[in-house]
């Protein structure tokens, strides 16, 4: 059972960001997870949207760490992470098919241990399970324009509606949209459901539902205009994405073609500008 969800991947959101030297940066969102290796030993892993480090042409990113002090504060403490080795190529590894990237990390002690568990990532079945559908609510965690819940460094929290039909299966659809205002910077963030109870499917009994749907990745615009509405990779994907980081032949989902809104645009945040640290 998770004691709270949305609690718990607050604590494990970051802000990823690199400065582009004119007073700039380039701003996304990710979040930590606990994805041991094969054989067993501990492992950190970054996971956020591949434009979000696609679009950051340097060797070093940062990564917004919050570092909690002994009288209950907390410091926003970001440290430089390598995303490319010395001759430019990514080090992070990417979804051949879909806007996933994951990258093992090296965070502090007390910040490895925010990272959920990836068992909590959604899968086909668990829609069908606790009857997720069209005009559900979801949650959604990020950094839009760059910006934070507060000093300290923590996420943004907000919330929309599920607004398509069906939701699954992933291998058919492989995103699904949510009614939800996307700004630059939410890229990668994680989208969840956290209901106390709800209903069984065809029965009076009630159960929790708590699990991490998936990662937005992009925004519905039409003809320059933004309608308002974002799009969520299915967390399907980040499992894959996942297995690809131990095994480069993993077997991935091809899509039974592309099912997502035409003129969608991703959701980067190139122009949100550095505050002064």
């Amino acid at each position: 059972m998770i004691a709270d969800l949305a609690v718990e991947l607050i604590h494990a959101t970051v802000q990823i960001e690199q400065p582009l030297g004119d007073g700039t940066r380039t701003v996304g969102t990710g979040f930590l997870i606990n994805a041991p290796t094969l054989d067993g030993q501990p492992r950190t892993v970054l996971v956020t949207a591949n434009h979000v480090l696609q679009r950051m042409p340097g060797v070093q990113a940062r990564i917004g760490y919050r570092i909690a002090n002994a009288d209950g504060s907390w410091s926003y403490a970001p440290q430089k992470f390598d995303i490319r080795d010395a001759d430019g190529n990514p080090r992070w590894t990417q979804h051949p098919k879909r806007d996933v990237a994951a990258i093992s990390i090296t965070a502090p002690p007390e910040f490895a241990k925010a990272a959920i568990p990836k068992d909590w990532l959604a899968g086909d079945e668990t829609f069908a399970t606790y009857a997720v559908g069209a005009g559900d609510q979801m949650m959604a965690l990020g950094f839009p324009r760059g910006l934070s819940a507060n000093p300290a460094g923590f996420p943004i929290l907000r919330a929309g509606r599920v607004a398509s039909f069906p939701l699954a299966p992933a291998a058919a659809f492989p995103t699904f949209l949510l009614d939800f205002t996307v700004f630059p910077g939410n890229s990668g963030g994680p989208v969840f459901m956290a209901e106390g109870v709800r209903r069984r499917p065809g029965g009076g009994e009630t159960q929790e539902v708590q699990f991490v749907a998936g990662l937005l990745t992009q925004q519905v615009e039409l003809n320059s205009e933004r309608l308002e509405i974002g799009i969520v990779t299915h967390a399907r994907y980040i499992h894959e994405t996942l297995a690809l980081l131990d095994n480069p032949l993993a077997e991935i989902t091809v899509a039974q073609g592309d099912l997502g809104v035409g003129g969608a645009k991703a959701a980067s945040a190139l122009e949100a500008v550095s505050p002064d640290y």
